[in-house]
């Protein structure tokens, strides 16, 4: 850190505090030429991730958005909370990992769907359902008859 004195650029740190919030470290700091003191505040990186929906429209990666989704999936199914956590850690880290700041929905959807496939089948079609918005009975029977062919 350089000193906003002197200009020196090594310094030693007095005291450090999180905010209330915890998003922000406030740092005492000396400096090791001048021993003036300074405050420094630290926050993360906030640019955040952005979903590109079918329509073309970005808005902010939504983590209770996609829980919700699974949750009405596994609605009564013997699925649990623990690993629909998991699921939506996976989503955040896949987005984390990647250098891209958005990513379309329909990436993290058929991403979702590929591990609700493994986890719960009936969960897997409810999901499907609403994904790709199935428009009637045949739609649906296609993605059932595909199920039952990759189990086989």
């Amino acid at each position: 850190m350089t000193c906003p004195f002197c200009g020196h650029r090594q310094d030693r740190v007095i005291d450090s505090r999180e905010s209330k919030e915890g998003d922000v470290i406030r740092r005492r700091r000396e400096c090791l030429k001048c021993e003036r003191r300074f405050t420094t505040y630290e926050r993360s990186d906030e640019i955040p991730y952005m979903v590109i929906k079918r329509d073309g429209r970005r808005e902010k990666f939504d983590r209770q958005k996609v829980l919700e989704g699974l949750l009405k999936a596994c609605e009564k199914r013997p699925v649990a909370m623990a690993k629909l956590a998991e699921l939506v850690d996976e989503v955040e880290s896949k987005l984390a990992d990647s250098a891209e700041r958005e990513v379309s929905t329909t990436a993290i959807g058929e991403f979702l769907m590929k591990r609700l496939r493994t986890l719960d089948k009936i969960a897997y079609v409810r999901f499907a359902s609403v994904y790709r918005d199935f428009q009637d009975v045949e739609a649906f029977l296609t993605e059932l008859k595909d199920l039952l062919q990759r189990r086989g």
